[in-house]
């Protein structure tokens, strides 16, 4: 039997044998099994689905048979012999050029309307807000009754005034028009946006401007404008990103699937789902899945080489 001293000595000599663990290693390994969840997902569903997608836009996968290797043959067909891929993304880009200035200036305009200090103003704000938060299919159906041609509510607002309606989702010329249309009717989620950002601008700045004469437009311009162009730049690019995706609306307001009268429609993100889950050509559709990614990333750097011009932080020199 050992004296308690000896046992205490042992102990001793057994402490002094482990290795501790550094105190920043440990935080890591704690922080890496905190996000460990998110990994798991980002491997699991994000980064091994595109490289599968990556490597099927190579090959002539069907679902149904084996994957060959078949090179840039789908990129070929893509920009040689597709005359739908042209259509598409032709349509997209139309889509794209009209939507996001429409709606990023008409969500500045009714954020600085929301903002002004006037009885019941959340009333407003809470209206104005409702449509970004309806169920997307429910809404197209919605404005499928409203653009109607002969019993539309748009139509029928525009006969009190003595004009013509256009025939809107079965006219290839009114088509993409009326997708716009309604896209600026939902701009509440922006508008909420720059609402809050306006809510931050510093009240010493218009205080300061008023005392120099600066009149309504010159504190628009020269204070209001700078100080939220970084949700602005944020919306942008945002928007662009999300307006390049669009699909329900045409999938749903053309009715058939098929890209509406004449291909009018036919966005790129819908004849990408023709081709993926119509005609099972999985290989092809990963191709334009991967030309869209590049197209976007293009953009979006150039938002970013833009931003350093025009977009101000309070830090200044855009840190």
């Amino acid at each position: 039997m050992k004296s308690p001293e000896e046992k205490d000595h042992d102990l001793s000599v057994v402490k002094k044998g482990r290795k501790k663990m550094p105190r920043g290693k440990k935080e890591n390994l704690i922080g890496y099994l905190f996000i460990s969840p998110w990994l798991i997902g980002f491997l699991g569903l994000t980064l091994g689905p595109m490289l599968f997608s990556l490597y099927a836009s190579f090959t002539n996968y069907n679902i149904t048979s084996r994957m060959d290797f078949i090179g840039f043959s789908n990129y070929k067909r893509m920009f040689q012999f597709d005359d739908l891929f042209t259509v598409s993304l032709w349509n997209t880009i139309y889509y794209v050029a009209f939507t996001v200035p429409l709606t990023t200036v008409g969500a500045i305009l009714i954020a600085v309307l929301l903002n002004q200090k006037i009885k019941g103003m959340s009333i407003f704000r809470t209206v104005f807000y409702l449509p970004a938060v309806l169920s997307g299919v429910g809404v197209y159906f919605l404005w499928m009754q409203m653009l109607s041609p002969s019993t539309g509510l748009v139509n029928t607002i525009l006969a009190w005034f003595g004009i013509a309606g256009p025939a809107w989702l079965f006219d290839p010329e009114w088509t993409k028009p009326a997708l716009i249309l309604m896209k600026m009717w939902s701009v509440g989620g922006g508008m909420l946006l720059y609402l809050a950002s306006l809510q931050g601008v510093s009240k010493q700045m218009y205080e300061a401007a008023l005392l120099d004469g600066a009149n309504v437009f010159h504190r628009f311009f020269y204070i209001t404008l700078p100080m939220i162009t970084p949700i602005i730049f944020f919306d942008i690019v945002t928007s662009t990103i999300g307006s390049f995706q669009v699909f329900q609306e045409a999938y749903v307001m053309s009715q058939s699937g098929d890209g509406g009268p004449a291909n009018s429609l036919l966005f790129y993100n819908l004849h990408m789902w023709n081709n993926a889950f119509e005609l099972f050509d999985m290989g092809y559709a990963s191709a334009m899945a991967w030309v869209l990614f590049i197209i976007v990333l293009i953009l979006t750097v150039f938002h970013l080489y833009l931003s350093k011009k025009w977009v101000y932080y309070e830090g200044g020199d855009g840190r």
